[in-house]
């Protein structure tokens, strides 16, 4: 098949465009296709947070605390943009530096500035005691059948709330 656009040269881009339900082939070379812009090039799909990392990798200059490995399981700052992961807890610590920097240009902030994890309240958290005990009194009332004392666990765990 000849190109749609030079006429010359063998089509190798076969573009199919479909619009308001009408479709409509376009065959061109690869050199007509790279003028308008159509990239005929396939490189093999990668996993983005690999791709991500390997780009942070070249933007930044590795210092030498970078290069060097985690004392405990000797992971280094390449395994770890290999792999996406850390090998222990201690390379928190090994590459402190390094990590701050990659957070610092993902989220804007080496710093966590989103919710904080607030404790329950006590009373809730004795509440919810009560509760639970309250409903394994009345799961063991049914089971042996006294359903007086059912009812009245019942009513107890609604006045607490569900």
């Amino acid at each position: 098949m000849i190109c749609d656009s030079c006429k010359e040269r063998d089509a190798v881009v076969h573009l199919t465009q479909i619009v308001d339900n009408a479709v409509s082939q376009l065959h061109l070379c690869e050199k007509c296709a790279a003028e308008k812009g159509v990239e005929t090039s396939v490189g093999m799909p990668q996993h983005p947070l690999g791709q991500f990392l390997a780009e942070v990798q070249q933007q930044v200059a590795v210092p030498a605390a970078e290069a060097g490995r985690c004392t405990f399981c000797g992971a280094s700052m390449k395994d770890f943009r290999a792999a996406g992961r850390l090998g222990c807890p201690r390379c928190y610590t090994t590459f402190e530096g390094s990590l701050r920097e990659l957070l610092r240009r993902v989220h804007g902030h080496s710093r966590h500035v989103g919710r904080t994890y607030s404790a329950p309240v006590p009373e809730h958290r004795e509440q919810d005691t009560i509760r639970g005990e309250l409903r394994e009194r009345l799961r063991r009332a049914i089971e042996t059948e006294q359903f007086e004392l059912a009812a009245e666990l019942r009513d107890r765990i609604r006045v607490l709330g569900e």
